[in-house]
């Protein structure tokens, strides 16, 4: 976990689909678009939700990896996306610092960017999210996760 986050947010399946589902309902009127740009890899479950529920059927990838577990270090860039990216959708799971998102700015500076989840410091980076968490706060996505037992909260404390 990053050395910012005190609080886990776990996210179930049901939850992601709702919060992406939603996500689309803010986009539905911002269209139409070519197609979606998922950013790899935690986009790429949003974007297909996204994509579904606004009909759009050509998806891309730009691949960054900035994440080692739960450890943030500096983004490489696998693959990247030429062109200005006018009339693309950008879609990602969540925007922590504005790492990613400034680099995925400077390759698509003409695509809408939205995310289902916002941090404070990347807020500015995106046009459109869903629900914003504190920085303090690691979200712990669905695919990261399997059910196990979990102290009570007044139990952890101090």
């Amino acid at each position: 976990m990053s050395e910012d986050a005190r609080r886990l947010f776990p996210v179930s399946w049901e939850e992601m689909h709702r919060d992406a589902r939603a996500l689309s309902w803010r986009l539905a009127d911002k269209g139409p678009w070519k197609g979606i740009v998922a950013i790899a890899r935690g986009g790429l479950v949003p974007a297909q939700i996204v994509a579904r529920e606004l009909e759009v059927r050509l998806i891309d990838t730009i691949c960054i990896s900035s994440y080692d577990d739960q450890v943030q270090r500096r983004p490489e860039i696998l693959k990247r996306i030429e062109g200005s990216g006018e009339g693309w959708l950008i879609v990602d799971d969540l925007v922590d610092t504005g790492r990613t998102g400034r680099i995925v700015r400077e390759m698509l500076p003409m695509a809408h960017f939205a995310t289902v989840y916002a941090k404070p410091k990347g807020r500015e980076i995106v046009d459109t999210f869903v629900t914003g968490v504190s920085q303090d706060t690691w979200i712990l996505f669905p695919w990261d996760q399997q059910p196990q037992f979990v102290q009570p909260i007044a139990k952890g404390r101090p």
